[in-house]
């Protein structure tokens, strides 16, 4: 009965994409396109639930370190593991076939202070999102990470395409911000629209319904981002990964200049590397350490210089209270003010509240209980 049940699912999941493609978008079409889009989502849903109590290997544990963590994503025999190897202390096994890597390599890459944990993984294929090959434990491993490198063949462009259906298949939204979206239920009156902006991709009709659709029967949604039908459903579903990414051109000492000048029209990558060759690489440790939006915080002991020689390093938007808690786990509970040098008003400002955010380069000084 199980799999009757699976092997329906999956053949109305079907027909509703095949529909999909089928059907043209415009303002006429958008909320029928909304209630199928809800319909695959539900459906997907109920195999996943139905699915989670089937025991086995849920993905790669690979304990966390350092400052961040980045995991390259491929097809296989891209070269992650020669990658790895040149910006990292890993020694990742490297052979000209596929499917190398048959478990996640670490390594630790430093730059500008920072300790950043790069992870190798297996190739992943078509298909790897839905358990093709070992996909689903590599993209798995990829919900912790705090960037995504794809990694493409220069001599492979067509298939970076896959790889991002992958990665948005296995719930990661790369490049995107959480839209502003409050789902407050309520017992009587229907679903209820508010925005505080122009929906120029949906209307608050389709958000109506596909809320519906979806089991909200009664609600008060507030909206205060331009949003799609997509971004909303992701919004109800939950559970996915808002996360920076790179794509990482590689092997392009392969290509004639003509050649790599339409791959790159093509692909438009944040970079272009040889890892064979370490050319770029300088440079694509720099476009890490910027896409991680890390900062440098200095500590400085009461009348002592600040130590300028080890910072400790954040992610933007960090609070006094994020500080405290990674250099001591009771830090928090004794804090009494902090004096701040750098971003305040004024050097040496005294602030009180956890929640102070600070900036790059800013020097604390700590005072405890």
């Amino acid at each position: 009965m199980a799999d009757e049940e699976k092997s329906t699912n999956n053949s109305r999941i079907k027909e509703f994409e095949d529909e999909l493609k089928k059907t043209k978008y415009n303002k006429r079409t958008q909320q029928h396109i909304g209630l199928i889009k809800a319909k695959i989502s539900a459906l997907k849903e109920k195999e996943i639930k139905r699915g989670s109590g089937g025991g086995g290997p849920e993905g790669f544990h690979v304990r966390k370190t350092g400052d961040g963590t980045v995991i390259l994503i491929g097809f296989p025999s891209v070269g992650k593991s020669t990658l790895l190897n040149q910006i990292t202390n890993a020694s990742s096994k490297v052979g000209s076939y596929a499917f190398t890597t048959l478990d996640v390599v670490p390594g630790l890459l430093k730059h500008k202070s920072a300790k950043i944990q790069v992870l190798d993984v297996p190739g992943i294929v078509k298909g790897a999102a839905s358990g093709r090959g070992r996909g689903k434990e590599v993209l798995s491993c990829a919900q912790s990470a705090d960037l995504v490198l794809f990694i493409v063949d220069a001599l492979h462009p067509e298939n970076l395409p896959t790889l991002e259906k992958e990665a948005y298949d296995a719930n990661l939204r790369i490049n995107k911000k959480k839209p502003f979206v409050r789902i407050t239920r309520t017992p009587r009156g229907g679903v209820q629209v508010g925005t505080t902006v122009r929906l120029t991709k949906t209307t608050e009709e389709t958000i109506a319904s596909v809320a519906k659709e979806l089991r909200i029967l009664n609600a008060d949604i507030l909206i205060r981002d331009d949003i799609s039908v997509d971004d909303f459903i992701d919004v109800i579903e939950e559970g996915k990964r808002y996360v920076p990414g790179l794509v990482v051109l590689n092997k392009v000492d392969l290509l004639s200049k003509e050649k790599l000048a339409e791959v790159i029209k093509k692909v438009k990558p944040d970079i272009c590397i040889s890892a064979e060759l370490g050319l770029n690489l300088d440079n694509l440790k720099d476009l890490i350490y910027e896409r991680m939006e890390l900062i440098r915080v200095y500590c400085k002991e009461v009348r002592k210089k600040a130590d300028l020689d080890e910072p400790v390093i954040m992610f933007e938007d960090s609070t006094l209270k994020d500080v405290c808690e990674k250099l001591h786990r009771d830090f928090s509970d004794n804090f009494k003010f902090a004096r701040i040098w750098g971003s305040s008003k004024f050097g040496g400002q005294v602030i009180r509240k956890l929640e102070y955010p600070l900036k790059d380069k800013d020097v604390v000084e700590l005072h405890m209980r």
